[in-house]
């Protein structure tokens, strides 16, 4: 694999991260569109994390701080540049953004039915907490 760039996104990226992720993201969210990406990276230029090797997009991470908690969101790596480093190398970008930043601890949505993620969250040191539940409420249609 040719070298492995990782950067914060920029307006310019973003109808690129939202197509990549069709191909690399399992599932989808109400905030994933071009509104909702923009209002991410207009409020905080640095969560929106990316991995590039030849100019290509290969992998993304938002890792957002609220200035007390760490979330991590949408780690999609390409299924062809899968098992090569490129998800390594986003949490390793998030988590030193997460602890310049004063955070502690860090926690990920990993969907239930994506086992394969479970063994990439695993390797990287995450681990289930089986006694949290996420409750949501749309605040839109």
């Amino acid at each position: 694999m040719t070298e492995l760039r990782v950067r914060a996104a920029v307006p310019a990226d973003l109808d690129a991260v939202l197509a990549f992720w069709k191909t690399a993201a399992e599932g989808t969210s109400i905030s994933d569109d071009r509104a909702g990406v923009e209002r991410l990276v207009a409020r905080d230029a640095e969560a929106l994390i990316l991995a590039e090797t030849a100019g290509e997009l290969v992998g993304t991470v938002i890792a957002g701080f609220d200035g007390w908690r760490c979330h991590l969101y949408r780690l999609a790596v390409h299924p062809e540049r899968r098992r090569q480093g490129v998800g390594s190398a986003l949490l390793a970008a998030a988590e030193d953004r997460f602890v310049r930043l004063g955070g502690r601890r860090a926690d990920a949505m990993v969907l239930v039915r994506n086992e394969r993620a479970h063994h990439a969250w695993r390797s990287a040191g995450y681990g289930p907490e089986e006694h949290w539940r996420r409750w949501v409420k749309p605040l839109t249609d």
